[in-house]
């Protein structure tokens, strides 16, 4: 991959809503080769999708949300990748992930509530036959995701003082 790509990636990951002009300017570069690497890692997948970051807290819609340390044996000639494709199939997982440690998968669940979380480890994934345990973690409060700190923060406008 070319430094124009890396660069242009790097700017689209601090916010989306940069246009090709913009990021143009800031890597001194032409436009139109901003928007050709653009087309082309979205055509190579790439860029797979534009995303908002959305603080949940600060809007009127409770969801819960569970981080799910789930052990399994491997499947015979596919490994983890049937067993984890059939678990991020269900709508209520929102990413999966192959872990190295204590257990094999991570998976994360978005839920109404406690109740609809506890149902879908009850009834659609602890079911499933390479499933041999599943541990979940509820999170309290999000403090950062993807690199974007969700508390404001107080300045301290403290003078400092030195001996």
């Amino acid at each position: 991959m070319n430094e124009l790509k890396r660069k242009v990636l790097e700017l689209l990951k601090e916010d989306a809503r940069r246009t090709p002009a913009l990021m143009a300017t800031l890597l001194g570069a032409e436009e139109e080769d901003v928007k050709t690497a653009i087309a082309q890692m979205e055509q190579e997948h790439v860029i797979v999708k534009y995303a908002t970051v959305v603080n949940w807290d600060k809007v009127d819609d409770e969801r819960v949300t569970a981080l799910i340390e789930v052990q399994i044996t491997p499947e015979r000639g596919r490994g983890f990748e049937g067993i984890a494709e059939r678990i991020y199939l269900y709508p209520q997982v929102k990413s999966v992930y192959l872990m190295s440690g204590a257990y094999d998968l991570l998976v994360e669940v978005e839920g109404r509530n406690l109740r609809e979380v506890a149902n879908f480890v009850s009834e659609k994934l602890s079911p499933i036959d390479s499933v041999l345990s599943t541990k979940t973690n509820f999170t309290l409060k999000k403090y950062k995701q993807d690199g974007i700190i969700f508390e404001d923060h107080e300045e301290d406008n403290r003078l400092m003082i030195s001996p």
